[in-house]
């Protein structure tokens, strides 16, 4: 840290993430675009070294992100120092915790108590102390690694860290197939969108065997927020031919293309529900565990959407056979009024564990929710459900049309990696 740099001129700088950002230099303001976050920093300390030059000395730069703030020195000659800690954002108020409840004393003269069985390999296996931190990859911490060719190496934020760790927690590895299971019976709760993104995060992150399936018993709208692909074949049309797949010897993974869409780069597979409005095909609960037998030879990860009828056999199927359940709502009166009723019904049908380990994730409906609504969402599923998420308004889903992940802005994908890492914890 250089101590002798004079308090003028004052500089401060703003990264959003947009791709945009501001340059203040003694109030006076400079907006700043670049083709990405990348761009838009580099750009600034373009500017701070111009000012430096300007100036004739070093200039401090107050730099702000997402993530926090990071206090820098920009040299005349481009030179850049660190002018004291990464300052993180204050984090959420958390509820109390419990205290646990004080050990008994040993009695003097007796033996110690034997506290557990004698250690493993495997006990040895995971003492290993965790892998070394790489260097930053993202933020102001990057930005600076790379504009000094590594000469300044912050370590990572605390939320490059986070991001870090919730990667990891999608791809844990997993003991068998899993189901996930969307939940809210009022319709525009998002349960769709939700299935679709978080199907995307588990494809993107562990490189595929995804499935998101619409289990609505007659028509739904997977099929039609799902990447188009060569037919129109839905789960109506893989019921009809199951036969085909019941011997597990010659049956294959590739067979199902002729059934499921591709969703390209977001490396998962989707199954529309019956997409004929006419139709007379419905799926029911043996409709239902028979495509799940059969699907979960072939995928990992399921993540099923559901359709608005609580009393359908096929939506009781499904939830009986979740291992993690998603309650979804939009942070409105009417679509919380649903999911709060469902948790009630679903507590009363005896799945009292299941709703205690679900997972709410709660979705603002416009650029700005009701705070109070949202204080009292959080409030009311926190206490029934394992955890409460929140993941923002994002423009590029409110159209409808088919999931683009790439158009995704990116606190949106960050916000439900994070929403899909407290699933797999549970899985």
């Amino acid at each position: 840290m250089t101590e002798d740099v004079p308090t003028s001129p004052r500089i401060s700088a703003v990264v959003r993430g947009d791709a945009t950002g501001e340059l203040s230099i003694d109030g006076v303001r400079q907006q700043i675009e670049a083709a990405d976050e990348i761009g838009v920093r580099e750009e600034i300390i373009v500017r701070a070294t111009d000012a430096a030059q300007q100036a004739g000395h070093a200039v401090r730069l107050m730099t702000e992100d997402v993530q926090g703030q990071w206090p820098l020195i920009v040299h005349p000659n481009g030179r850049i120092e660190e002018d004291g800690q990464y300052i993180q954002p204050p984090p959420a108020p958390s509820a109390p915790a419990v205290a646990a409840a004080p050990a008994a004393a040993p009695v003097l003269g007796e033996p110690a108590p034997v506290l557990g069985a004698p250690p493993t390999l495997s006990d040895f296996m995971n003492s290993r102390p965790a892998a070394p931190v790489g260097p930053a990859q993202k933020g102001w911490q990057a930005g600076i690694r790379r504009l000094t060719g590594g000469l300044v190496s912050p370590a990572p934020s605390d939320a490059e860290l986070a991001h870090r760790n919730a990667i990891a927690a999608v791809q844990r590895s997993l003991s068998g197939p899993r189901t996930i299971v969307v939940l809210n019976p009022k319709g525009g709760a998002h349960k769709t969108t939700a299935t679709l993104l978080i199907a995307a995060t588990f494809g993107t992150y562990r490189g595929g065997y995804t499935l998101a399936w619409d289990n609505n018993e007659t028509m739904g709208t997977l099929g039609v927020r799902a990447q188009a692909a060569r037919h129109t074949n839905t789960a109506v049309d893989l019921l009809r031919d199951l036969d085909r797949f019941a011997d597990a010897r010659s049956a294959r993974v590739g067979d199902l293309d002729n059934y499921v869409r591709m969703q390209g780069d977001a490396q998962f597979d989707a199954l529309a529900s019956d997409l004929d409005p006419a139709g007379a095909a419905s799926i029911d609960a043996d409709a239902f565990r028979k495509l799940h037998s059969t699907l979960s030879r072939f995928y990992r990860v399921l993540v099923i959407d559901t359709g608005n009828n609580m009393r359908a056999s096929n939506w009781e199927a499904a939830v009986e056979t979740a291992d993690q359940l998603v309650i979804v709502s939009t942070i409105r009166e009417d679509t919380a009024y649903g999911a709060a009723s469902l948790l009630d019904g679903l507590r009363r049908k005896g799945h009292a564990d299941k709703v205690a380990d679900a997972v709410t994730i709660l979705s603002s409906p416009a650029k700005t929710a009701d705070e109070q609504l949202s204080r009292r969402l959080h409030g009311h599923f926190r206490q029934l459900t394992r955890t409460v998420l929140d993941v923002p308004h994002d423009p590029s889903l409110v159209a409808g049309g088919p999931l683009n992940v790439d158009a995704l802005a990116p606190r949106t994908r960050e916000a439900w990696l994070h929403a899909t890492a407290a699933i797999a914890e549970g899985l």
